[in-house]
């Protein structure tokens, strides 16, 4: 068990004390070491969540903008990418000739980091000025940390910018992993699951459009598929697509999972992982610890496939050189994974001000135009474009000769993320079975 978890499993326990429920048992069960710091926090948090009212912000944003200036911005954020870790340093550079805001990005290997460190303040009462300002966070996070009273807001409805999002077809931006936003974590990119490969070496009609045939594919091309470990969010949803592909009844899906419903809907999954690991690169035996990981895998010829949660993988990667120029991405025929990045605010962080205004400055079409940019993120926009002014839409206009943006009709239709419960599960279990 980590430091990280032992931690957390220590402070809910005298969280809950104080509240009279029963203490946490000392012993963590079946989850092993190696499980992700993710997973197993959230878990546990789930295991104990109780709801509490949330504080709505009420202040103008003019009162907001002017307590903001001068503070500094403490942004927990993954930091395995560095065109993300780039951007962030843009918005602050952005924000502080603004609104005389600084930014300082926290870097985070897992948002748990983030989670357990407001537990832990929360645990010995520091109801104010804590330490996390803004984090970037969603799935079982935002869940485990909404239920158990850990956010500020909601707060999304004084930031102007908000007006601008797409809240009516782009559903994962106000709904996510199945769980209302309620203004509680406010949306900044789009992602959806997609594959990538090479079209000198693969052509698009011989490469599998289903994870049954992934399997088939696999079997015939051994060694030269593989997927990021499941402690990584990729790895994670790789199997969250495979589950949705294959559960009898994918509708339950959309509700928690509980002791009653998880073994029949997962049965399939497991029973098709079994045949597809001897199949992958190094037998199974080793998989990659991120994205970025992988695509250096594919871009060393070790592999042919590559799992990445944005559409424009293929052209972002041929910009920054880090993929030959015919690097192409698909989705699977019935769609793939979607969902929304969001950050919230820490119900005790201590420059709220200064949090709102970076989250509202997300949301602006300068910001929204830069990330959705092939050479820098290659994200898709969170906002409605036609609630946009011509000279904003402008922005967004596709830049020429960007090579290996998705073909008409690619990746698919988007499919709805699981209820986070699922992930947390799967992930657990799949380190039962084959972390050995």
């Amino acid at each position: 068990m980590s430091v990280a978890v032992r931690r957390l499993r220590r402070n809910l326990a005298l969280l809950d004390e104080r509240r009279g429920l029963p203490g946490m048992s000392t012993r963590l069960g079946a989850p092993r070491r190696r499980v992700l710091q993710a997973f197993a926090a959230t878990a546990l948090l789930l295991a104990f969540a109780h709801g509490a009212d949330a504080a709505p912000e009420t202040r103008s944003w003019d009162a907001i903008t002017a307590a903001a200036r001068g503070q500094t911005v403490y942004w927990n954020a993954w930091a395995g990418d560095e065109r993300t870790n780039a951007f962030i340093a843009w918005v602050g550079a952005e924000v502080k000739q603004r609104h005389g805001v600084s930014v300082q990005q926290v870097n985070l290997k897992d948002t748990a980091e983030a989670v357990a460190r407001v537990v832990s303040e929360k645990t010995a009462g520091r109801d104010s000025g804590g330490s996390v300002d803004l984090v970037w966070i969603n799935g079982p996070n935002f869940l485990a940390m909404k239920e158990k009273g850990l956010l500020h807001g909601p707060f999304t409805q004084v930031m102007p910018n908000y007006r601008l999002v797409d809240t009516t077809t782009q559903r994962s931006n106000v709904v996510d992993f199945t769980v209302p936003v309620d203004g509680l974590e406010s949306p900044w990119r789009l992602a959806q699951l997609v594959y990538v490969y090479d079209s000198a070496r693969h052509r698009l009609e011989s490469l599998p459009r289903s994870m049954p045939a992934l399997l088939d594919w696999s079997r015939a091309h051994p060694g030269r598929l593989t997927h990021p470990t499941v402690r990584n969010f990729l790895g994670a949803t790789f199997l969250k697509q495979a589950l949705v592909e294959l559960a009898p009844s994918p509708e339950v899906l959309q509700s928690p999972a509980t002791d009653a419903n998880s073994g029949p809907t997962t049965a399939p999954l497991w029973a098709w992982y079994d045949r597809l690991r001897p199949t992958l690169w190094r037998g199974g035996r080793e998989f990659p610890e991120s994205g970025p990981a992988q695509r250096q895998l594919m871009n060393d010829g070790e592999i042919d496939l590559l799992i990445s949660f944005s559409p424009s993988e293929a052209a972002t990667s041929i910009a920054n050189k880090l993929l030959p120029p015919t690097a192409r991405v698909f989705g699977m025929a019935n769609g793939t994974i979607g969902n929304t990045s969001f950050v919230a605010i820490p119900y005790n962080a201590a420059h709220k001000e200064g949090a709102m205004v970076v989250a509202n400055f997300l949301l602006d079409p300068v910001a929204q135009a830069r990330q959705q940019d092939p050479t820098v993120l290659g994200n898709a926009s969170v906002l409605d474009l036609a609630k946009l002014g011509e000279a904003e839409r402008a922005l967004f206009a596709p830049k020429p000769g960007v090579v290996g943006l998705p073909a008409a009709g690619e990746p698919g239709r988007v499919l709805l993320e699981p209820h986070a419960s699922w992930m947390t599960r799967i992930t657990v279990e799949w380190e039962k079975r084959y972390s050995r």
